[in-house]
């Protein structure tokens, strides 16, 4: 009996346990339960506020500096150099002498023509008297004519190639290292110095199609050069390509530059800003506030939804940028405000707060004057 009654008390022991543990497993998950279903506390964010700012209508490239005109200076016919007359990285005017080669050869051979011409000469002159007493038939005096015209031809031939064996200048410029010695034998085309003329100096750039209409001949363009990076130099458009490249769908653009200090050296690798007199009105973002993509360009714009304020993305497109900002072209309006960092953070319609950065409630920057 005292057997059965403590089975009964046992059970009733394990019962009441087994209840109080389902109770307290019951009770934590509906706590569970209800903490997940209360909605996500707000993100902070920072944020930012679409400007109104005037700009000065222009846009920026990448190009490079080319010479007006630079060549190698090579030779025409092939001979020995006799005399050098120049040094690397000298100043050269136009027709200026810069090397002769060897013409002992062919100054002899310009002797041996002109003794051939005044043999010509006097037999023509003969044949002149002659013709006139009918001495003589009229083809023999024109085979005499035609000797001494030949004759002359041969002089002039011979004086055309002693002249190519003296190397000029082409045009004024300063002249790059020379790549010939003393006695040595140039071949027909040996390359033996490059001449550049560097004052004014040409900058080449490329724009999209779509820019075409922005720029003119006559605008003014500022290129920077990492050579001499606290300096701006200034130029204009001189010139438009005639035809759009198929491939890029862009078109080559050159401006030219003032270089009297001869500073600007052709190669070089140059930011260039192009830019007219008129100023248009633009609305504008710093850069951090947009999100680019393949698929388009976004931005995170706060507005006041059920549960207070809270990001709606919206599609935007874009234009120049200038001192980390971004021209909108379509997607926001002026006093929208945005979320200015962190945007990989955040989802569409998620809810957020915004807080001050740098001591600024970042809601309310105002916009500046982007003049320019």
């Amino acid at each position: 009996m005292n057997t059965l009654i403590r089975l009964v008390i046992a059970v009733v022991v394990l019962a009441v346990i087994f209840a109080a543990l389902f109770g307290y497993s019951f009770h934590q998950g509906r706590q569970q339960q209800a903490m997940m279903s209360q909605p996500p506390p707000p993100m902070q964010v920072e944020a930012t506020t679409v400007s109104q700012q005037s700009w000065r209508s222009g846009m920026r490239a990448i190009g490079s500096l080319r010479a007006v005109n630079g060549v190698h200076v090579a030779n025409e016919v092939a001979g020995v150099v006799d005399r050098l007359e120049f040094d690397s990285g000298q100043r050269v005017e136009a027709g200026q002498v810069l090397l002769r080669l060897d013409t002992a050869t062919d100054q002899a051979a310009l002797e041996t023509r002109e003794a051939e011409e005044r043999l010509a000469q006097q037999q023509f002159e003969r044949f002149s008297d002659l013709i006139e007493q009918r001495a003589v038939s009229q083809s023999d005096f024109d085979e005499a004519q035609a000797n001494f015209e030949a004759a002359q031809a041969r002089v002039n031939e011979q004086r055309a190639l002693l002249d190519k064996k003296v190397i000029t200048a082409p045009f004024a410029g300063v002249l790059g290292l020379r790549q010939v010695d003393q006695g040595e034998f140039l071949a027909v085309g040996t390359p033996i110095v490059e001449i550049n003329m560097l004052d004014p100096i040409y900058v080449d750039f490329t724009i999209a199609e779509r820019d075409l209409s922005r720029i003119t001949v006559g605008d003014r363009v500022s290129v920077d050069v990492a050579a001499f990076p606290e300096d701006v130099f200034q130029g204009q458009v001189s010139a438009l390509d005639s035809s759009i490249s198929p491939q890029s769908r862009t078109v080559q653009v050159r401006a030219s530059l003032n270089n009297p200090e001869v500073r600007l050296q052709p190669g070089m690798f140059a930011s260039v800003e192009s830019f007219r007199s008129e100023i248009q009105e633009v609305l504008t973002l710093p850069r951090t506030a947009i999100s680019y993509n393949t698929y388009g360009d976004f931005v995170y714009v706060i507005v006041e939804g059920e549960r207070g304020q809270q990001v709606d993305r919206r599609a935007v497109s874009t234009g120049d940028v200038r001192d980390g900002r971004v021209q909108l072209l379509s997607g926001v309006e002026a006093g929208d405000v945005v979320v200015a960092t962190g945007l990989s953070r955040l989802r569409n319609g998620q809810p957020v707060q915004i807080v001050e950065r740098n001591g600024t409630d970042s809601s309310s920057i105002a916009s500046a004057d982007g003049s320019r």
